[in-house]
C-alpha cells in the first residue's frame, strides 16, 4: 500500500486504495471515492458479548455519520473558501510547493508552474461547484483538497495537488 502525505505537513491526505487518475494538465490526482454512512456505535457482538437479560443498559440513539470515503478514511477536515480566499491560500500555497520540487525535483518546477495557470484558473471559475478539506492537522500553511460530484450527481471525487504529495510505502 502506498500513502500519500503533504509535503508541507506531513498529513496522510489518501492511499493508493482508491480509482486515481491524472488531470488533464497533470497538476491533479483525481481521485474517486464512495458516499458512504457509518455508524458511531459499537456492536458487541463482533467480539462475542452478550447484554445479560437482567442487567439494565444505557441506550443511546445510534449515531451515524455520512460522507466521501476517502475524507472519512483520512480524517480530513473540512473547511471554506470563497473566490478571493482561496486565491491568497493558493498563492502561498504554489510557492511552498514550487520551493519543495526546487530542492527535491528540480526537472518538476517547470511543467508544475505552467500547469498551475490552466487549472487553478478553472476550479477559480467554478469555485462554488467545490468543497475545501484540509488533513488532519488543520495546518492552514497545508494542502487544501477539493470535493466535488460526478455529473450523476452521487459519486464523490477529490483533487489533490499532485506534487504536493510524498509517497510512503508501507
Amino acid at each position: 500500500m502506498i500513502i500519500y502525505k503533504d509535503v508541507i505537513t506531513g498529513d496522510e491526505m489518501l492511499t493508493d486504495c482508491y480509482k486515481m487518475t491524472n488531470s488533464k494538465c497533470g497538476l491533479f490526482y483525481e481521485v474517486e471515492g464512495k458516499t458512504t454512512i457509518r455508524s458511531d456505535t459499537f456492536d458487541d457482538s463482533l467480539i462475542g458479548a452478550n447484554a445479560s437479560a437482567e442487567e439494565a443498559t444505557e441506550s443511546n440513539d445510534p449515531g451515524s455519520v455520512s460522507g466521501c470515503d476517502i475524507v472519512l478514511n483520512h480524517n480530513l477536515q473540512e473547511t471554506s473558501f470563497n473566490k478571493k480566499t482561496y486565491g491568497l491560500h493558493l498563492k502561498d500555497y504554489v510557492k511552498a510547493v514550487k520551493l519543495h520540487l526546487e530542492q527535491t525535483k528540480p526537472e518538476r518546477v517547470e511543467s508544475f508552474m505552467a500547469s498551475c495557470k490552466k487549472e487553478v484558473k478553472c476550479i477559480l471559475d467554478n469555485i462554488g461547484d467545490f468543497q475545501f478539506f484540509t488533513g488532519p492537522s488543520m495546518n492552514p500553511d497545508g494542502m487544501v483538497a477539493l470535493l466535488n460530484y460526478r455529473e450523476d450527481g452521487s459519486t464523490p471525487y477529490m483533487l489533490f495537488f499532485k506534487d504536493g504529495l510524498e509517497e510512503e510505502k508501507c
